[in-house]
């Protein structure tokens, strides 16, 4: 194993992170931009915890920063955790180059799977299903061609590389492709280095059905899959170990493509390969979207049921481990069913559009009890960074009674939870978990949104969060107030110009995404 590693992320992540690294004898150094101090949870898991010399995401951005605090303090790997770097192949071979570990696949697969096309092309060639798309980055000509070319049936335009719900916007107008396009290339040019993006053919009516595989280089094994069904904006907010059911035989038929894609690559450490089932019954009944070649945030359900922890083995495979030697010569069968509900830090406007909120945490209450878990990093008096993700917290609920307990837990564990001085999404978690279509597994990716109403009705039951004011000009029409924290990144008028009602006037980053900010009338 190694003696002491690099974890070059933030928060939740970062210490999970260190704590699975500590667990198996290795000393670590964490990091955090200028503008984000580490919290005292941080600070008591970590070895040593070090400034970088930068400010917001870019700061974890900077591969010579990062390299530099690796030398410095005497690290032999490099963790990524999720986001930020951690699918960039030119980082893993900056890590190789200065004689240091990158802990995740090779630079090659990286590279292959980091870019979306690239991953497409290979699923082509091993006889995965995909939807119609781009071969590569297009142009906002190209993308507009593209969407005529789908009848009507609407397009997603993608970032080439990273994931999270960063760079991704659904298109079902071709007048609001532009702006779709632009929303994408700027958040994949400060999230993920790169601004390419490409366009895919829309399955309007999709389960979204992930698989987690491990690998050592040589041998391969599918830990299962996942459902990540329930999104907003097409960034996940429940996810399920094992899935709901599937029709027959189609769960075997995701993991062996899941398998055939990693086995293509000879692929090492843990990696998860996404997939869409369509709802209604077509000549395409899934389709591979994309694959993630890093540990996910969902992974603590897999985690649950399998018995196994993924981060260890990640650590342990990087450290030249073979499966075989963690005694994984076959997969292990899930036990019962878990789930995943990410709390956030955000408030909902009367039209239900979910914007960060802020304030200062108080005294945080989380449940406990057999079966289930929270992963945080928020403490009491912390500050919230409105430039970084705003998940609080993962609460994770598992049973072997089967997926009607689960849910009974979870409305349990969900009452109990309480975070004080800031809004969150708790509400929404609550009455998500009360709807009968849990339940039943009658769910597709555009259901809380298709229900978004009715959800939002029953979250006032639930306490729901103080709610902000629209996108609009104070009482003078001369001003527009931000809803939200966040960075502006980009001003569109001139100091003294008069514009009309419905301008686009700014855009703010919050939340993973860009929010475009236009004036309405007085």
């Amino acid at each position: 194993m190694f003696q002491r590693v690099l974890i070059a992320n933030r928060g939740e992540v970062a210490l999970r992170v260190a704590r699975a690294a500590a667990d198996l004898g290795m000393a670590v150094v964490a990091v955090h931009a200028l503008d984000d101090p580490a919290g005292a949870a941080l600070r008591a898991a970590c070895t040593t915890v070090l400034a970088l010399p930068g400010h917001g995401a870019a700061a974890y951005l900077d591969i010579e920063a990062l390299l530099a605090v690796a030398r410095r303090t005497g690290c032999q790997a490099v963790h990524p955790g999720w986001g930020f770097l951690s699918e960039c192949a030119d980082f893993a071979q900056a890590c190789a180059d200065a004689g240091l570990v990158f802990i995740g696949p090779t630079p090659d697969q990286l590279a292959v799977l980091g870019d979306k096309a690239s991953a497409r092309a290979l699923a082509q060639r091993c006889g995965v299903p995909v939807l119609a798309g781009s071969d590569g980055a297009v142009t906002l000509a190209q993308a507009q061609a593209f969407f005529e070319a789908q009848g009507g049936a609407g397009v997603m335009v993608k970032a080439l590389g990273g994931g999270g719900g960063r760079g991704l916007r659904a298109v079902q107008r071709l007048q609001d492709l532009p702006q779709a396009y632009a929303r994408c290339v700027s958040e994949a040019r400060h999230a993920f280095a790169g601004e390419g993006v490409y366009v895919e053919r829309l399955m309007a009516q999709a389960r979204h059905i992930e698989v987690q595989v491990v690998g050592d280089g040589r041998a391969l094994l599918s830990l299962g899959e996942r459902e990540c069904t329930l999104q907003r904006r097409h960034q996940k907010l429940v996810e399920m170990a094992p899935a709901l059911p599937l029709p027959n035989g189609l769960r075997e038929c995701i993991e062996h493509a899941a398998l055939a894609l990693a086995r293509a690559l000879q692929y090492r450490s843990l990696g998860t390969f996404e997939f869409l089932v369509d709802v209604a019954p077509t000549t395409l009944p899934f389709a591979f979207i994309e694959a993630n070649a890093r540990l996910q945030v969902e992974h603590t359900v897999t985690e649950q049921v399998t018995g196994l922890d993924l981060v260890q083995l990640q650590l342990a495979i990087a450290a030249g481990q073979t499966l075989a030697d963690r005694g994984l010569q076959q997969a292990p069968r899930p036990r019962g069913q878990a789930v995943q509900w990410r709390i956030n830090a955000e408030t909902l406007d009367a039209q239900g559009q979910a914007r960060a909120s802020s304030g200062s945490i108080g005294a945080l209450s989380w449940p406990s009890g057999p079966g289930v878990r929270v992963d945080t990093a928020a403490s009491a008096g912390e500050a919230l960074a409105p430039q970084y993700d705003t998940l609080l917290a993962k609460l994770v609920v598992h049973s072997s009674g089967g997926w009607a307990d689960v849910l009974r837990r979870s409305r349990c564990a969900l009452a109990e939870c309480a975070v004080p001085g800031v809004a969150t999404n708790l509400p929404l978690l609550r009455a998500l978990a009360a709807r009968p279509e849990l339940e039943a597994g009658a769910l597709h990716t555009g259901f809380v949104e298709q229900h978004l109403a009715a959800l939002l009705h029953a979250a006032l039951a639930f306490g729901a969060a103080q709610t902000v004011p629209d996108f609009g000009p104070d009482a003078q029409g001369k001003q527009l107030v931000a809803p939200m924290a966040g960075r502006l990144v980009e001003v569109l008028v001139q100091v003294g110009q008069t514009v009309p009602a419905g301008a686009v006037v700014a855009v703010l980053e919050a939340m993973k995404m860009e929010h475009v900010l236009t004036t309405t009338q007085a």
